[in-house]
């Protein structure tokens, strides 16, 4: 993840698009965006379109909200990672740094804990440097989602193949539209005779559509 940070945006990705990757609404990842949390690095004006560097990003906010932080905190982190280093994506580059405590996002180093504002704490809920890593993998592999599907193998998402989309591995074939065939009518036959997919990467193209739809939205 470390690496993308010092590479220029990839992969273009709207909202929906986004979120489905990131584990969180479409309208969430917009506002995010809005209020700055992450960056719409691929566009200037409506409609928001967010680099893979971005979607990485908004998997980060999620990660440390679900560690507790409050997304002022949060907020109050970038901008100052932002303002003290110019970083696009501050917390992918300093997200080894960084864990919380009591609702804040706290910066570590060494044996010392500092809130973000440079205040001596002494207790923590360190974000593990291997979590950094952990969502890179993830987002390789189908985003959040994948989080839900551990045993993923035959889902990819990489920023130069379909614009970031996420496709059956090593294929140019989105992984959405095999899952809604396969849920057809005839649709897994048509699948594994006419496009040569294989049941199990028909298997995880279903899976992992149902797990992101979950992140969608629900109907009131």
């Amino acid at each position: 993840m470390g690496t993308l940070t010092h590479m220029p945006p990839r992969g273009h990705y709207l909202a929906a698009e986004a979120g489905l990757l990131a584990g969180v609404s479409g309208d969430r990842i917009g506002q995010w965006a809005r209020r700055g949390y992450i960056r719409a690095s691929q566009s200037v004006g409506p409609p928001l379109v967010y680099s893979y560097q971005d979607v990485a990003e908004a998997m980060v906010v999620h990660e440390l909200e679900d560690l507790g932080a409050d997304l002022k905190s949060i907020k109050r982190t970038i901008e100052r990672l932002r303002k003290r280093e110019g970083l696009s994506w501050p917390l992918q580059h300093h997200g080894k740094d960084l864990g919380t405590m009591h609702g804040s996002v706290v910066e570590h180093t060494g044996e010392r804990v500092y809130d973000i504002g440079g205040k001596h704490s002494a207790e923590q809920q360190v974000l593990d440097p291997g979590n950094l890593q952990k969502i890179a993998d993830e987002l390789e592999r189908g985003g959040w989602a994948a989080r839900l599907v551990p045993d993923l193998r035959f889902i990819e998402v990489n920023p130069d193949r379909l614009s970031g989309r996420p496709v059956i591995r090593g294929r140019r074939i989105a992984a959405d539209e095999v899952a809604s065939l396969a849920e057809g009518q005839g649709g897994r036959e048509t699948l594994l005779e006419d496009y040569e997919i294989t049941s199990e990467e028909v298997d995880d193209a279903v899976r992992w559509w149902r797990a992101v739809r979950e992140f969608e939205p629900r109907a009131a």
